[in-house]
């Protein structure tokens, strides 16, 4: 009989910076994890963007935090298991060892040391009776600053809530009740967060906030809170994909990216890492009245079809080789969720989320407007590395 071994994946983010780059690893080792981490962020995007369960409806989530989280997994993982997981997080398994991974993550999670406003790891709850591999939580510990907490099992209502006052603390509330329904055969949790607050370089008036219309399609409109501001922003076009890019900076090392595209399809297939390179180098600054609505969303995904799609298909069946963390138990993974938040406000943001933006220039004004009021896709992304830890696509701001 094989035991189940749960693994969850949640995010509460707010925007804001982190710390500086910690050196000790090699270039081309923190090249190859970084590209592959951005070409996962995208995969992951098309696979949620086109699940029936989630069409017509606002996306957000982590990528950081579900790649840490499955790369955490793979520590203990052996064979083709191990094989597909760091392939489907986009790792060239000829270029990059588990050991490289490890230490690139481990150094990026240390981005976190200085700053107060951030906050990001991994936890593991083991059932009493089980007793993992000493050298799967060393690894933990030592490279994704894992907590290691035992727990009952047995008793569910009692493990339930003890993981969910764990996950209350670390995301400041935004996420209070990841778990509802516990399977008493479950020996192990696995749980990666990320919790990021930040303020804007240049906050919003809340007097200028007005009422106003958001197009969800051509045949819904939706009131919102569109917040105003006439300032120089960085703004680029790109041509090549019909859309308008603008760059609100937080005061940190950390920026929102709200992507405004004539046809949200031809976005979402074309848009892949280099497009973010592209921008970062053309932007320029330019005087725009920008309008951006307020929203608070929350997002809840099971990802087993998803990560089964992207070829990650052995961890959850009697496949699995999991011997990395138990050798005297038969594991398997029966389920891998992601729950994100986000909140966007005068002052900035809080938590996980997506916005879709819609342009408006006239040319008889002096300084030409660009309107997010129709669907619109945004990213929160690290200003020197352009890493991608939120990633989402706002449908419509008011659910």
């Amino acid at each position: 009989m094989q035991a189940a071994l749960r693994l969850w994946i949640l995010s509460a983010v707010v925007c804001l910076g982190r710390g500086d780059h910690h050196e000790g690893h090699t270039v081309d080792n923190l090249s190859h994890v970084s590209s592959g981490n951005k070409e996962f962020a995208f995969q992951l995007y098309r696979k949620l963007a086109a699940h029936s369960d989630n069409q017509g409806k606002n996306i957000f989530y982590s990528p950081s935090s579900v790649s840490v989280a499955l790369a955490a997994l793979s520590v203990g993982a052996k064979g083709d298991t191990h094989q597909q997981l760091l392939s489907g997080l986009g790792y060239n398994s000829s270029l990059v060892t588990q050991n490289d991974v490890n230490q690139v993550l481990s150094m990026l999670l240390k981005r976190q040391d200085n700053s107060s406003d951030i906050s990001e790891g991994t936890a593991v709850f083991l059932d009493n009776t089980f007793e993992p591999n000493p050298d799967f939580l060393k690894d933990l510990k030592e490279f994704y600053y894992t907590d290691v907490s035992n727990v009952n099992f047995q008793q569910t209502e009692g493990a339930a809530d003890t993981i969910n006052k764990y996950v209350a603390a670390k995301t400041h509330g935004k996420i209070d009740k990841l778990v509802e329904d516990l399977d008493p055969g479950t020996i192990m949790y696995l749980i990666s967060y990320i919790y990021f607050k930040g303020m804007w370089d240049n906050p919003f008036e809340t007097k200028l906030t007005k009422e106003d219309m958001f197009v969800v399609d051509e045949d819904n409109k939706v009131s919102v809170q569109m917040m105003n501001k006439e300032d120089t922003f960085d703004i680029y076009r790109d041509l090549a994909i019909n859309t308008t890019i603008l760059r609100l900076p937080f005061n940190s090392s950390y920026s929102m990216l709200l992507l405004l595209p004539d046809d949200m399809a031809t976005l979402e297939k074309e848009i892949c890492p280099q497009h973010i390179t592209k921008w970062s180098k053309w932007m320029k600054k330019r005087k725009y009245n920008i309008f951006v609505p307020k929203f608070s969303i929350k997002t809840d995904y099971s990802l087993k079809e998803v990560l089964t799609e992207m070829g990650m298909t052995h961890m959850f069946d009697d496949r699995a080789d999991l011997s990395g963390i138990s050798g005297g138990k038969k594991l398997f993974v029966s389920g891998a969720v992601h729950q994100a938040a986000l909140d966007v406000d005068e002052a900035g943001a809080t938590a996980a989320a997506a916005t879709g933006i819609g342009i408006t220039l006239t040319s008889l004004q002096l300084v030409p407007e660009l309107k997010f009021n129709h669907p619109f896709m945004l990213l929160i992304t690290e200003n020197a590395t352009d890493d991608i830890l939120f990633l989402g696509k706002i449908i419509n701001p008011n659910i």
